[in-house]
């Protein structure tokens, strides 16, 4: 069964929580979601930084499912920044078709490899300073990089962190610069790479945007928004997206990756 949240809990929805019992409480919160997800990761498939980067950059508006699905192909014609910064459009567009708005994703890609080319002799660059001076790469794009591809500690805040992070009560902010900055204070910097992916697995996989399952979540006891969702466990455990083994806290991961929950 759920536990449902103390009243203490309950009041840090309200601003009654100390900046302590905060980041304690994000803390425990932080070390249930990982026992949940210990296999927890970053779904876009990639080999190299530069392919990390692409990929993430085309996973904007669509799944991480459906970029693995077209970035073998793309990076198979054309494997390096040079090759892709001097790509026939017209091909790319039809490589990155399945993705939605493949043109202004061709135009996307080749525009960032001409600048990796030009400013950083073809290498993507390991500083989040040098990174967001790319071309439709923000904070979010440059932590997912660093964090990924050079085991630099970075938060990524994408949709599902914010709302995650505004449903536990770890802070009220909707700017992504902001939560991040709220976020990071509450955890050590060691883990935030990790707690991204935790949360973006919650995310996709039990805390959903219209119908979180409550009754089948490990971290109810510290969660002020407990019961927006879904309460009875048996009804709660029906609508989880993988599979909990019978009688057991943790889950048996999915055979394969998952599309975006919306």
């Amino acid at each position: 069964m759920p536990v449902p949240p103390s009243a203490a809990v309950r009041r840090a929805a309200t601003g009654d929580e100390t900046p302590v019992a905060r980041t304690r409480r994000a803390r425990r919160t932080y070390r249930a979601l990982l026992e949940r997800y210990p296999y927890a990761h970053c779904e876009l498939d990639f080999e190299t930084p530069l392919q990390l980067l692409v990929a993430t950059v085309l996973s904007a508006q669509t799944t991480d499912v459906t970029v693995n699905s077209v970035t073998p192909t793309l990076f198979s014609r054309w494997p390096t920044a040079e090759a892709l910064a001097a790509a026939d459009r017209t091909e790319m567009e039809e490589v990155l078709r399945p993705t939605g708005f493949f043109r202004a994703k061709t135009n996307s890609v080749i525009t960032l490899a001409q600048a990796v080319v030009e400013r950083f002799g073809g290498e993507v660059p390991g500083r989040r300073e040098d990174l967001v001076t790319l071309p439709g790469v923000g904070r979010k794009t440059a932590n997912v990089v660093l964090g990924n591809a050079f085991d630099v500690p970075g938060l990524t805040v994408d949709t599902h962190v914010g709302r995650l992070v505004r449903r536990l009560g770890w802070t009220s902010e909707t700017d992504p610069v902001k939560v991040e900055a709220a976020v990071a204070a509450l955890v050590p910097r060691k883990e935030w790479t990790m707690l991204s992916h935790v949360l973006i697995f919650h995310g996709r996989r039990t805390c959903f945007a219209r119908k979180p399952a409550c009754g089948a979540c490990p971290v109810t006891r510290w969660c002020p928004a407990f019961g927006e969702g879904e309460t009875d466990p048996g009804k709660a455990r029906a609508l989880l997206k993988f599979e909990l083994a019978p009688g057991a806290p943790a889950p048996v991961p999915p055979p394969g990756p998952l599309p975006d929950e919306v």
